[in-house]
C-alpha cells in the first residue's frame, strides 16, 4: 500500500502545532488517493508523542535514538533518507519551519526528488502532486505541478491549515531501528536560546491586539498596549508600524512577517491588505476596529466595529478592567 509520510516536529517536550495541521491535510489526501497516512517520529524517549500521533494516523514510525533527542538536520536527513529510500512514499510532508527549511532542501537533493517549499496547499492530480504557492509578496497564488518522479517532498506553511480533531484512529506504532552508526561531530546541538528579556513570540500568543497605520502616531501606541494588557494579550502589527520603527520586526504579521493563529485577533486601525490577512486569516476569532466601513479587513473579521479607534479602544480597555475588577 502506498503511503503519505508526515514528519512530526517537536521541541522541548511538545509536539508543534504544524504537526497536527499537516496530519489534517494528510488525512484529506489519504482519503482522496486511498493511500495510508503515516507519521514519522524521530527523537529519544518519545513514547507519549507516538501515542498522540497514533490517534491521528494509520501508523507511526518511531526511530528512537539519543542522537535524535534534539533536532539536528544532518541526523534527521540520514534517518529520513533511509526511510524514504526503503518505503518509497509518493509524498512526504514537512513543516516550512526553521527545522524544515534546514532539512528539506538537502534531503531532496540527496534523494534526487522534486521539492516544493512554503506551500499553502497541496493536492493530487493525474497521480502526482500539485501545489499552491504565493509569489510577488503574496499578491498571486500559483498552482504548480512537479516533474514526474517516484516520490516528492513538500513543505507546508504553518498555520495554513486548521488542525481538525478526529476520533482516535488507533494507528499502530512501529519501532524502526536507527540507521545512525556514529555521532555527527561537524554539526551538533548546543543549546536553546531564550528570547531576550521582554521578548515576545507572537506565534505562541492566544490573544493578539494588532495595530496598523490608523494609530497615526507613536505617541498613541501605549493606548493599544493598555488594551492588550487588559485582555491578557500581546501587541502585534502590520508592516507600516515596523517600517516606522514603532515596533520591532518580530511583531509583524503577514507575508513578510509571521503567520499567527491566536484564539483572538483584534485588528485596530488595520485596513486589511492581503499581505497582512494571509498571516492571520486562520485565527479563531477576528475582531476589527476601523472607521472605514469598506476596509478589506471586515471581509475577514467575525465581528466588526465601524468607528474611530480613538473612541473605541480606551473605552473597551476600561470596560474590560472594570469587569475583571468586579469579578463578573
Amino acid at each position: 500500500m502506498k503511503e503519505i509520510l508526515v514528519l512530526a516536529e517537536h521541541r522541548r517536550g511538545e509536539l508543534r502545532d504544524v504537526t497536527f495541521e499537516m496530519l489534517t491535510k494528510g488525512r484529506e489526501l489519504s482519503q482522496k488517493t486511498n493511500m495510508d497516512l503515516t507519521a514519522v517520529l524521530l527523537g529519544h524517549n518519545v513514547k507519549e508523542f507516538a501515542k498522540k500521533l497514533a490517534d491521528q494516523a494509520k501508523r507511526v514510525l518511531v526511530v528512537d535514538d539519543a542522537r535524535l533527542e534534539n533536532f539536528n538536520a544532518e541526523a534527521y536527513q540520514k534517518v529520513l533518507f533511509h526511510l524514504i529510500s526503503e518505503r518509497k512514499p509518493p509524498l512526504t510532508l514537512i513543516g516550512h519551519t526553521a527545522f524544515g527549511v534546514d532539512l528539506a532542501p538537502s534531503l531532496a537533493t540527496e534523494l534526487k526528488v522534486p521539492l516544493a517549499t512554503d506551500c499553502i496547499d497541496v493536492d493530487f492530480e493525474g497521480g502526482k502532486p500539485v501545489v499552491v504557492r504565493q509569489v510577488y509578496g503574496g499578491k498571486v497564488n500559483v498552482k504548480a505541478s512537479l516533474r514526474t518522479s517516484e516520490s516528492y517532498i513538500v513543505t507546508l506553511r504553518p498555520a495554513t491549515f486548521e488542525a481538525q480533531e478526529v476520533a482516535p484512529l488507533g494507528g499502530e506504532i512501529l519501532e524502526v531501528p536507527s540507521p545512525l552508526k556514529e555521532d555527527i561531530p561537524y554539526k551538533r546541538f548546543i543549546e536553546y536560546f531564550e528570547p531576550p528579556a521582554g521578548g515576545v513570540d507572537i506565534t505562541a500568543a492566544d490573544i493578539l491586539v494588532s495595530v496598523g497605520r490608523g494609530i497615526k502616531d507613536a505617541e498613541n501606541m501605549p493606548m493599544v498596549e493598555n488594551l492588550a494588557k487588559a485582555l491578557g494579550g500581546v501587541v502585534s502589527c502590520s508592516r507600516p508600524i515596523v517600517d516606522k520603527g514603532w515596533l520591532p520586526s518580530d511583531r509583524q504579521v503577514g507575508t513578510s512577517g509571521k503567520t499567527v493563529k491566536p484564539k483572538l485577533y483584534l485588528a485596530v486601525g488595520i485596513s486589511g491588505a492581503f499581505q497582512h490577512v494571509s498571516g492571520m486569516k486562520n485565527s479563531d476569532i477576528v475582531i476589527a476596529i476601523n472607521k472605514d466601513s469598506k476596509a478589506p479587513i471586515f471581509r475577514t473579521a467575525d465581528y466588526g466595529v465601524v468607528e474611530d479607534l480613538f473612541k473605541v479602544v480606551p473605552v473597551l480597555a476600561n470596560r474590560i478592567l472594570e469587569v475583571k475588577k468586579s469579578g463578573s
